[in-house]
Parts: C-alpha cells; structure tokens; sequence
C-alpha cells in the first residue's frame, strides 16, 4: 500500500513577526507538499528559524517547493536542506544488549560460566524451561527475502534491513519484544520454509516481513501448518487488520453496517486478498474484487470471494470500496455512488483522493496515510506471546481490529500510532480471545 516518499527537512529563516510561517506553510501546499514536524530551531529578535519536515514525491516536487519558499519576499528564506532520514540510519537502528549488568567474577560466574551449566542441565531435562530462562518466548524473528520492500519491489534483503531494522525498533518500542531480522537471499519455499524450520527453535514468533506475491501465500501457509509457534504475514495480515478497523470505524461514523454491505475490493495482491478474507472471516456476507491477475482472481474465489467483470461495475454495485493497487487516480469521480464508503489505501497516491470521493457523493472517504500496519502487528504478537499461543487466529485478528477501533477517538479514523494504549489494547484483546481458545482445546482434549 505504500510507495517510496521523498522525505527532506528544510531550515527554514522568517522573520519574528506572526503569520510570516503561514506564508510558507502555503507555499508548501500548493505544491503538495506534506508538512511533518516542525521545531523551532532559534527564536531571534529579528528572525526565527525553524526545522520543517515536508515529504514529496520526488526531488523535483522538492526543488520547486524551496523556490517557491524563496520566492515568498520579506526576508524568508531556505537556508538549508538536511537528511535526518539517512542520519537516523547511521550504523544502523538497533543494536542487542544484555539485560545483567557483569561488575564482579561473581556476576561473571553466574551469567556465564560455570553457572550457566545448571540452566542449561534444567532446560535439558524440561525443555519448556526455556520459556522462563531464556529470551526466546519473547523474541520474534523478522523473516524477509526483500522481494517487495515499500513500494521499491524486490531490491534484494540487504537493501530491505533498514525496514526489518524498524519494525524491530517499532517491537521494542510498542510491545517490549526483542525483533531479530533475518535477511534470505532465497525466494524458493520450500528454501525459505525449510530455513524458517531450521532456526525457529530460537524465537517465540515469526513475522514475514515484505515477502513478494504469490510465493508469500505458499511460505505462510506451510509455516503456520508445520510450526508450533506464531507465523504472521505483515503485509497480509497485519495489513487486512487495519483496514478492517478503518472500515468498522468509517461505518460507524456514516451509520452503515459492515455485515450487510457488499465490499468490493479492488486489488488483490497480499494485502487486497488478506483483506478481503478478513472481511469474509468478521461476517461479510458478499466479497467482490478485481485484479488484472488471473491468478489472484482464483485465490478470491477459493477463499469465498466474487470476481467482478471491471472496475466500473466494482463501482457501481459496491456500499464499501476498498482499493490498493498503487494507481494514482484509477477511481475517476463520475464512478462514486451518492453514499458510498472509499477507502483507497494505496500511499502516497490514493486511487482517488478523499475530498474528490466526498465531493462527488461518497458518505465516508480516506486514503492509506493513517492506514499503517504499526497500529497492529506489536500488539499481536504481544498477545499472542502472553498467551503462549502456538498460531494466530482469524478470531485473534478481528480482536486485535476491534481493539483498534475502541481505541480511536470520535470523529477520527484510526488512533494515533504513538498512542502507547492502543498497543496495549491490541495485546490485552489478542492475549483474551488466545487463552479463551486454549482452555477450549484443553477442554475438548480432555472431554
């Protein structure tokens, strides 16, 4: 659902007199730029300079902006152009640590040798000591073959690290798990699943992180089915969990009932299948899609879906549109039914943007800039870790996005992604529905 932005922060001199920042922040609209954070660098008698963020598509979008800035008059000028994207980055953004501290032999002799021997004698004996002696319960592996990193595609694992190095932060951050990145120069699966087995006695879960269409269906699948512990496609699922919690809050918010409508999704890539066999697993009764691959059409239809006969009649017949295709524009107004919910979630080019849907009669339109896959997978994983849970459910998923809805104050989308209860809540719901199904199980088992 993403493409690549061209992120720059601009140091940016006005002079100390109110409104003079307005003027920029205009200038930087009418060109479409995307304003991010804003630091006030230096406040002078005569000039205050500040450290603007602004995201664009393209070097060139951020040419003109500067020389529009520029072009302002009263003594406002861009000063500097920096890069704190790649200065974050600099030997890189994690880094492992130890949780003991070694100041004396005696620390040293209980840590490691000969003290650790014992451990080692315990779990031995009762391997599920591990659990309490070890990190593993609390690690989580970050599987990627850099087959489709963002919007870049399939730029090798090497140059994908930098995302699996965030999403570790973004684990250790939201959820307090120990994100491990585990670069493949493979793509085969059964090289992938047979790798995957081979080390996962180190971790408590496995994240499949921006692995490519179709090969990623056939890793999950085979993982989930042949290992004991949680797999998760991001892209997929962690993706289809947010967007179902969008849909759910924008239903809310235009009175529609998400049961009774017909969705139409158009593309069906990893995210648009996972969504749309999220829609069908939350009660959904009537699925439609469109996709110039005939192969993902199929998929639609085993996993309960309608392939529809073009975008038009997606349109034409759907209460709730959902596309990610990645084409800027591809919803044209004329298409929009007076009523209809759209979210297009293709970043940063929506498919349609949402002042275009609503002017054109839709009841309720977003785009993908809110949609982001953080709000779901830290607390996933956290819930089902604490559950000691050996898979991640459909019932697991729709708690995590009624979670995400619970969470999100009136009138907006989503909740904020640094909202540290949201994570909580995702963790709390998935923790809840995990022990529920396994004291089932035991019960059944033991009928």
């Amino acid at each position: 659902m993403t493409n690549t932005p061209y992120l720059r922060n601009l140091i940016i001199e006005t002079p100390s007199k109110p409104g003079n920042f307005a003027k920029v922040a205009y200038a930087i609209g009418q060109l479409e730029g995307d304003i991010g954070d804003i630091q006030t660098i230096k406040v002078g008698t005569l000039t205050t300079i500040r450290d603007v963020s602004v995201q664009c598509n393209d070097v060139e979008q951020l040419e003109k902006i500067v020389e529009a800035i520029n072009a302002i008059g009263d003594e406002i000028q861009v000063q500097a152009i920096s890069d704190d994207v790649l200065r974050a980055h600099e030997g890189g953004k994690i880094h492992m640590k130890g949780k003991v501290e070694i100041r004396s032999l005696g620390d040293l002799r209980r840590v490691y040798t000969p003290g650790v021997a014992n451990v080692c004698k315990v779990i031995e004996k009762d391997p599920q000591q591990a659990q309490f002696f070890t990190g593993i319960s609390n690690t989580v592996a970050i599987v990627t073959d850099g087959t489709a990193i963002l919007g870049l595609g399939n730029i090798g694992p090497v140059a994908g690290m930098p995302v699996m190095e965030g999403k570790a932060v973004l684990f250790d951050q939201f959820a307090g798990i120990s994100g491990i990145p585990i670069l493949l120069d493979t793509s085969d699966p059964d090289q992938v699943v047979e790798t995957v087995k081979h080390i996962h006695q180190g971790f408590g879960g496995i994240l499949l992180e921006d692995i490519g269409s179709p090969h990623c269906f056939e890793i999950e699948e085979r993982l989930k089915a042949e290992l004991d512990i949680p797999v998760m496609h991001d892209d997929q699922h962690g993706t289809a969990v947010v967007a179902l919690a969008s849909t759910l809050s924008a239903c809310r918010q235009a009175g529609v009932k998400l049961e009774d409508s017909v969705v139409g999704q158009i593309g069906l890539g990893a995210a648009g299948l996972a969504i749309s066999r999220m829609m069908m697993a939350y009660g959904v009764k009537k699925i439609q899609g469109i996709d110039m691959n005939e192969q993902a059409l199929e998929r639609l239809v085993q996993y309960g879906g309608s392939p529809a006969k073009s975008l038009e009649e997606i349109m034409a017949t759907s209460d709730i549109v959902i596309a990610t295709t990645g084409v800027q524009g591809l919803i044209k107004p004329e298409m929009v039914r007076p009523g209809q919910i759209i979210l297009a979630l293709s970043n940063p080019h929506a498919e349609i943007q949402p002042e275009i849907a609503l002017a054109a009669g839709a009841a309720f339109a977003a785009d993908g800039r809110l949609v982001n896959n953080v709000l779901g997978f830290p607390g996933i994983f956290r819930g089902a870790l604490n559950a000691k849970a050996t898979k991640i459910t459909y019932d697991m998923l729709i708690a995590a996005a009624l979670a995400i809805v619970d969470s999100t104050k009136p009138g907006d989308l989503v909740p904020h992604p640094l909202d540290p209860n949201v994570h909580q809540n995702v963790a709390d719901a998935v923790e809840k529905v995990a022990n529920s199904s396994l004291l089932k199980t035991h019960a059944h088992t033991h009928a």
